[in-house]
């Protein structure tokens, strides 16, 4: 395994964390996801990522169920909050209210003391963004959070918070959790400069496009069964990817690796590793056999021939 720090911070990243959306306690059942962590961590796996929103707190019950035999020294655990957990009023958003009281019940969940980050999940633009920061810096003095991020904050927000925090001398953000895979590489044009210069990393999510840039879903043929796609409890998202434009560029990138003796999954995690600003991409496998192929960007280096034409086939 290789570790990066997490933007300026001197927390160490595995370069392929393990992601719970759409998996972990939904298509990933417990027994499965305690095997999943198991191997994931056994491989040098350190980051494991969720959020309460994900099936209403399941996900993080399920993950911290299958976390808690393992050294938590040795575990970075990252969670969000924004999204609503209930009919309440108070009970969604970045007020101090919310944050302080989503991080307990995220705790409790997860069986934890702390959380190694605390990622907000969207700006919210009904909140002053110095009591958002100052929610964060309180939590980080209490103990129960060591770091902050944010999750698909336009630039602009990000660089307003940074200089926020730097006035206002509180705990500042140390990385951003965007959607980063081959088919969408619009942070590069303005979130990974500012975040570069700013000090803060990116944890890359949905890198492989919710599964369709590993190639298995073909242009005219029918959907694998198993798949995500045939999945009513993981293919809310995936149609976008599904189109033939999609599903063409797919196959083009599995030609493209094969040629080099690399896995279409290969290329698409090293492309994005490629990029230094990038700490960790999550992955969201099923099974331990997804997991390991994954695995395999660790160690993949892509020739430069092979770098110029996954950039012709996915421009920026």
């Amino acid at each position: 395994m290789l570790y990066r720090p997490l933007g300026s911070s001197g927390l160490k990243v595995s370069v392929v964390g393990l992601g719970s959306w759409l998996t972990v306690g939904n298509a990933v059942d417990e027994p499965a996801t305690r095997r999943l962590v198991h191997a994931a961590f056994e491989r040098g796996v350190n980051l494991f990522d969720t959020a309460d929103v994900y099936l209403k707190g399941e996900a993080e019950r399920v993950l911290g169920h299958a976390l808690r035999d393992l050294p938590r020294h040795r575990l970075v655990v990252a969670t969000k909050c924004f999204f609503p957990m209930s009919d309440d009023p108070n009970d969604r958003g970045l007020s101090r209210k919310h944050v302080h009281q989503s991080l307990a019940a995220s705790l409790r969940r997860l069986q934890l003391d702390y959380v190694d980050l605390y990622q907000c999940h969207r700006p919210d633009p009904d909140v002053p963004l110095l009591e958002t920061a100052m929610a964060m810096h309180d939590l980080i003095q209490r103990g129960q959070v060591l770091y902050w991020g944010v999750s698909q904050w336009p630039a602009a927000r990000i660089a307003e918070l940074h200089a926020l925090c730097a006035r206002e001398g509180l705990h500042r953000p140390i990385s951003n959790q965007p959607p980063y895979h081959l088919f969408d590489r619009a942070v590069e044009r303005d979130v990974v400069p500012t975040c570069q210069q700013l000090g803060l990393g990116q944890l890359a999510y949905s890198p492989l496009a919710q599964g369709v840039l590993t190639g298995k879903y073909r242009p005219g043929e029918p959907l694998p069964p198993g798949s995500r796609a045939t999945d009513e409890r993981q293919n809310q998202f995936i149609g976008r990817f599904l189109t033939q434009d999609h599903l063409q560029r797919a196959q083009r990138l599995v030609e493209l690796a094969a040629r080099h003796g690399l896995t279409a999954t290969q290329v698409a995690l090293a492309f994005l590793l490629r990029q230094p600003n990038v700490a960790s991409v999550l992955v969201g496998a099923r099974d331990e056999r997804q997991l390991a192929g994954s695995l395999l960007a660790i160690d993949t280096q892509l020739p430069p021939e092979l770098v110029t034409a996954v950039d012709k086939v996915f421009p920026a």
